[in-house]
């Protein structure tokens, strides 16, 4: 078996340890190194090889953010996968760890096994080179972890409900693609029942994370993962239009996968 091969870079000396023990205790996965700062890390991803990169973003002398730019300087087939491990969990933080190429955002304390589990989705991605700054997912990833960053990518923040009510609905059209032409006598009662509001809240919430979105000028990164031109800044989709959508294109890229 092929061994993930994983780089810790954490200020803290117990989190480092903890991670450390956890992780090598995987039968797919070995620590190389862990390193307390951001040129630690640089040096070590110059003298090993790493598949996987935990990278903390506050520490000192370089922080994870620096780490990541200096990435970009680098072949892609030299960069390894990142996996931002970070206590802070303001959206505009996220935002910028993704657009310097982060592959996941955890914040912490996050579960061991759920890391684990992130790294392994990482480790699958190497052979994927992504030149677009919002990487639309590939179909690889989780159902959930791709619209995590449909949804980032497009700026629609994840602590307002309509983001969680956006991910229900896209999940049940593809489950059940006719209910997107019941949308209200059907689909948004299935989401109230499913977190305990009316209709009608989660109608408007869905509403209120488009317009968010459109607002913040993301538009083109849902025209470049679609390869033409499927939106403009002036002519916002409707609920239904949008989550059509993006069902639309989850189920072409299943499509896809299955006939390889």
């Amino acid at each position: 078996m092929n061994q993930i091969r994983i780089l810790i870079t954490d200020d803290n000396d117990e989190i480092r340890a903890a991670l450390r023990t956890y992780l090598n205790s995987q039968e797919d996965m070995t620590v190389v190194d862990e390193a307390a700062n951001g040129l630690d890390a640089l040096r070590i991803l110059n003298e090993k090889q790493v598949d996987v990169l935990l990278l903390d973003i506050i520490m000192p002398q370089l922080d994870g953010y620096g780490v990541m730019e200096q990435l970009q300087t680098l072949p892609a087939e030299n960069r390894p996968r990142v996996i931002a491990l970070t206590a802070l969990s303001r959206e505009d933080f996220i935002h910028r760890a993704m657009r310097l190429g982060a592959d996941y955002y955890m914040v912490k304390p996050a579960d061991m096994a759920a890391i684990a589990a992130r790294v392994r989705d990482a480790a699958r991605q190497n052979d994927i080179v992504s030149t677009d700054p919002l990487p639309f997912p590939t179909a690889a990833r989780s159902i959930d972890d791709r619209l995590s960053n449909i949804f980032l990518s497009l700026g629609i923040p994840a602590h307002i409900k309509g983001y969680q009510f956006l991910r229900e609905a896209v999940k049940l059209v593809l489950d059940n693609p006719d209910s997107i032409n019941r949308i209200t006598k059907e689909l948004y009662p299935a989401i109230a029942r499913r977190f305990g509001t009316s209709a009608s809240k989660v109608e408007r919430a869905i509403r209120h994370a488009i317009e968010v979105g459109w607002s913040r000028g993301r538009v083109e990164s849902l025209n470049r993962a679609f390869g033409c031109r499927v939106a403009t800044p002036e002519d916002k989709p409707t609920n239904g239009e949008f989550i059509a959508l993006i069902a639309d294109k989850l189920a072409l890229e299943e499509q896809q996968r299955n006939a390889q």
